[in-house]
């Protein structure tokens, strides 16, 4: 559906992220991958999504003058945000059964948010789903630990895969989002274009 009216703009996918290729595929865009490695490091007194947000634009930025006139460059970023803290990918197995842990039994929000850049502009947009676990012992974090290695994942898991299926009690806004790309929004926008 998209695809004949975006015909004269090319999409670049900055994102190394399989979910967020695979919903660009499903969305049926035609797009290219660009990857450029950025040091995703945010002020620490940004909350929320002023942390997505940034971390967006910071990607977006590192194609600055690298765009051609009729590219659009969509860049991504996901945190977990629980505590009044941002859980990022976890460092290493303790570090991601520590954050499931935390998770287990408590509400946390996804937060993400999507740049989308031109050499004339700059949009970014973002949503914010709630997630809650019910109580999942350290059994079944060390199996979904052992089983699907979840270290690529903010908060230390994929709605998704089986942690999902089991542990998840109720979840408040986009599922998608919780997977990395909000494709509602994605799709809303890229349809005024």
């Amino acid at each position: 559906m998209l695809k004949s009216q975006l015909q004269h703009i090319k999409i670049i996918l900055a994102s190394g992220s399989p979910r967020r290729q695979q919903f660009f595929k499903d969305l049926d865009l035609d797009f290219e991958i660009r990857i450029k490695e950025v040091d995703e490091v945010f002020p620490d007194t940004l909350r929320g999504e002023e942390i997505t947000n940034y971390l967006a634009q910071l990607k977006a930025n590192a194609f600055e003058g690298l765009l051609n006139d009729n590219e659009l460059l969509v860049t991504s970023d996901t945190i977990v945000w629980h505590n009044d803290k941002a859980l990022g990918k976890p460092k290493d197995y303790d570090d991601a059964f520590q954050i499931l842990k935390s998770l287990s039994n408590n509400t946390h929000e996804v937060i993400t948010s999507v740049c989308f850049k031109t050499n004339a502009t700059i949009a970014i947009l973002s949503e914010t789903t709630k997630v809650t676990f019910g109580d999942i012992n350290d059994q079944a974090i060390a199996y979904y630990l052992e089983k699907y290695q979840p270290y690529d994942k903010a908060g230390a898991y994929g709605i998704q895969e089986w942690i999902g299926f089991v542990g998840v009690a109720k979840i408040e806004g986009s599922y998608t989002n919780v997977m990395g790309l909000p494709t509602d929004k994605v799709f809303e926008y890229l349809s005024k274009l």
